[in-house]
Order: C-alpha cells, then sequence, then structure tokens
C-alpha cells in the first residue's frame, strides 16, 4: 500500500495556498522535495496519513481534500488529452484514467463496470489504510472524486454530471459545498463508495480526440519561443517558462513556479513587482497566439478557441473583440 509522492507534493502545494507551511508538511516524510518529486518515489499509507491529517488541521478546511481534487492541475496536463487520443469512446478514456490512478495509488483502486442503464465508477479503500486513518480516507476520497468528475468532464469536452454519489460515511450536515463541486447528489452510509453515470454520456465517442491539431500549438510554441527577444525580467522568464510547458495546454501557475524552483507564494510577489499577474501574462499569450492564428485560413475560429483551451467559441470571440476590438470573423476577413 503505497502513495505516489509527487501526489504528495501536489497536496502539500495546495495547503500552502490556505496558509499552511508547505516545507513543513513535506518535512513530515522524511524526504526532500526532489525526492518527492521522482517518478518512482512511494510513501507508505502512516507517512502519507500524517501529511494529511496535519494539512487538514493547519488549514482548518473541512473539505481540504474535495477542494484539492477541485484545483489540483488536470493531467499533468497533457496526460487527459493523451488518453483523449488513444481513445474512441469516453469508456475506454475512463477504463485508461483508471489504470493510470491504480498505478499511482494502491490504496484505492479505480473501477469503472456498468449496471442495467448507468455505468458506476466504483473507489475501494483498502481496509487497513481505513482503518488507519478514517480522516484521511474521506479527505482522499472527496479529492478523488473532485478530480475524477473534472477528468471526465475534460475528456468529453461538456459539463456533464453524475447521477450521484455514494460514500460509506455519515453526512457532515450541510452538504452544500459537495453539490456545488461534485454537481449531484451525495448520499451517505450506503455501502460501497461510487460515482454513477448516465450510460449516454460514458457510450459516447471521443470528441477531442485530434493529435494532429493539438500538435499545432506545440509546435507554434516551439517556433515563438525561437523567436522570441530575450528579455532579462522575471515577466520575460515567466513567459518563456510557459512558453516552453505548452504540452499541449497552458501550464497552470503552479506548473511554472515548480519549473522556476520557488513557491506559488514567491512567482506571484516577484511577478507582481514587474507589474503583472499570472492570469495577465497568460492573457498576453493568448492575444499573441490567437493573431497568428488567424492569418491561418486552414484553422476555423472553433478549432482556435479549442486550441486556446476556451470552454466555447463565444467565450473565445469576447475575448478576441476585447483584444482587437473585432469579432475573430471580422478581423480575419
Amino acid at each position: 500500500m503505497y502513495f505516489n509522492g509527487r501526489f504528495v507534493v501536489n497536496l502539500a502545494q495546495f495547503a500552502a495556498k490556505q496558509g499552511a507551511d508547505m516545507h513543513e508538511l513535506l518535512a513530515l516524510s522524511g524526504l526532500s522535495y526532489d525526492e518527492l518529486c521522482k517518478e518512482e518515489c512511494k510513501l507508505d499509507s502512516e507517512v502519507y496519513n500524517r501529511i494529511v491529517e496535519a494539512a487538514v488541521g493547519v488549514t482548518g478546511d473541512v473539505y481540504f481534500g474535495l477542494h484539492a481534487g477541485e484545483n489540483l492541475n488536470l493531467a499533468a496536463a497533457g496526460l487527459i488529452v493523451q488518453i483523449a487520443h488513444t481513445s474512441e469512446t469516453v469508456k475506454q478514456a475512463l477504463d485508461y484514467c483508471c489504470e493510470f490512478a491504480n498505478l499511482g495509488c494502491s490504496a484505492l483502486p479505480l473501477h469503472l463496470k456498468k449496471e442495467n442503464d448507468e455505468y458506476v465508477l466504483m473507489l475501494t479503500p483498502d481496509p487497513v489504510w481505513s482503518r488507519q486513518s478514517s480522516l484521511s480516507v474521506e479527505h482522499t476520497v472527496y479529492g478523488y472524486l473532485a478530480f475524477t468528475i473534472r477528468e471526465f468532464q475534460s475528456i468529453t469536452r461538456n459539463k456533464h454530471h453524475p447521477k450521484e454519489i455514494w460514500v460509506t460515511w455519515s453526512s457532515p450536515g450541510n452538504t452544500a459545498e459537495l453539490t456545488r463541486v461534485l454537481g449531484c447528489p451525495v448520499k451517505f452510509n450506503k455501502p460501497h463508495i461510487a460515482i454513477f453515470f448516465h450510460e449516454e454520456h460514458i457510450e459516447q465517442e471521443v470528441i477531442t480526440s485530434d493529435y494532429a491539431l493539438l500538435q499545432i500549438l506545440v509546435s507554434h510554441a516551439h517556433q515563438k519561443m525561437e523567436s522570441m527577444n530575450v528579455g532579462v525580467g522575471f515577466y520575460d522568464v515567466v513567459k518563456r517558462s510557459i512558453i516552453t510547458l505548452v504540452k499541449p495546454d497552458f501550464p497552470t501557475i503552479e506548473q511554472v513556479a515548480a519549473h522556476l524552483n520557488m513557491s506559488v507564494r514567491t512567482f506571484q510577489r516577484k511577478l507582481k513587482a514587474d507589474g503583472f499577474s499570472y492570469k495577465e501574462v497568460i492573457d498576453q499569450l493568448r492575444k499573441e497566439f490567437a493573431l497568428e492564428y488567424i492569418q491561418k485560413p486552414e484553422l476555423s475560429v472553433s478549432e482556435i478557441a479549442y486550441l486556446l483551451n476556451y470552454s466555447d467559441v463565444s467565450s473565445f470571440a469576447r475575448s478576441f473583440k476585447r483584444w482587437t476590438g473585432k469579432t475573430p470573423g471580422a478581423y480575419r476577413k
């Protein structure tokens, strides 16, 4: 029974956003940051439990695991995209997601099965782990539930929600936050932990499996990196780092901060000193990419929106008009 070291680092980084000391949490593992980030790093359940329990205690967040799952970067960002590229249906993609999850954490195996007219994703905590720390189990399960639903929505490119979710423990009382994050009713004191999906949502074809299209973004990022002027300010460093990390989505602030070997808080402070926020840097890069893509007649406006990770064409069109004063179609003409 083991837990991936990098996963623990992600939890500690999220706790730091809520006021915890990331280094103090990681010190509970007895390993350095670099050791924890190694792909082969595995932690036993007792060490993992200590870190989760400490994170919950110091942040005071009764839904720490849920919020971590809601905010952790999807798919190490390119993983979900890669899964979608190799899958014909959502079911096949979710099966792959379960396999990857089971490789990273042996204490909470996932299994997708069909029952009558619905699909059920089962999460089965190791009984030894459950006896060690029910708190750690509950927060980890909530994190997995939130993260899995985000994976599901990323694969389908739609805001589909499950029918309902079952957990084995008692209700905490106010469940409004659970419903907000998970997007469906949560039922307590059930015989097992499970997510229930609509059959038609799971059996639909994956509509984002266009690897050639996504590679345009990666290729363009490399070309842009080669043509960029070498600035010396922190803003320039951040911009180059973002372009380097495009694989194929734009990276999160956590990824860029880690790439530059600093905490998110230090990263934000240094960037603010240059007069920018991370959101503004991303917006500027999206604008630059969009203005170059719009000149490529082989790319439709919807494909450009998808490449720049907009949820829909209308959102992209609003940003484009803010940048240029014109709609994408009018600007192209």
